[in-house]
């Protein structure tokens, strides 16, 4: 009887040893197939999406291009003199541009989302206090342009990070 034990765990056990390696290669290779298909199609999704998210940076760059005050205030006219009816189609265009690219944050980062949002506030908020100063709507111009003659304008700043984060995806 020992003799039989001995001799059904002669055969029993290299049997046991060889389906556990085959089973644990057998796992191992479809872990790593596994991995393999993810990471294809996680390249072919990123391929695919690109060009949608350089898109979106293009207009947030477009935007921000149009809402610089040296080129916001040549391409917006004042109706009249009235200093509040110009601040007021002023910040009415600056919203209407953003609205229409709105929806490109889903597309670009937070950070140049941030940036962008930023200098559309700070541009508001200069025009708003220039306009405190000025008489009629042709100062505040005047006096628009020459206060962002001297510093850099945020939309500069917005675009920069614009570009940086292109950079990371090219």
């Amino acid at each position: 009887m020992n003799q039989t034990i001995i001799d059904g765990l002669a055969f029993t056990l290299p049997a046991l040893v060889t389906g556990g390696v085959a089973y644990f290669m057998f796992s191992a290779f479809l872990a790593r197939d596994e991995k393999e298909e993810k990471f294809k199609a996680l390249v072919t999704k990123k391929r695919e999406s690109l060009p949608t998210k350089l898109q979106a940076y293009e207009r947030m760059i477009l935007f921000s291009e149009r809402i610089n005050p040296s080129k916001l205030l040549l391409r917006v006219n004042p109706i009249g003199s009235e200093t509040n009816s110009y601040v007021h189609l002023l910040i009415a265009n600056i919203e209407q541009e953003f609205e229409h690219n709105l929806v490109q944050q889903i597309y670009i980062s937070e950070n140049a989302w941030k940036a962008i949002l930023g200098s559309k506030l700070s541009i508001i908020s200069k025009i708003r206090n220039i306009a405190e100063q000025s008489k009629d709507a042709n100062e505040l111009r005047e006096n628009l342009l020459a206060d962002y003659s001297k510093i850099e304008s945020p939309t500069e700043t917005a675009i920069a990070i614009i570009k940086q984060e292109v950079r990371k995806l090219i």
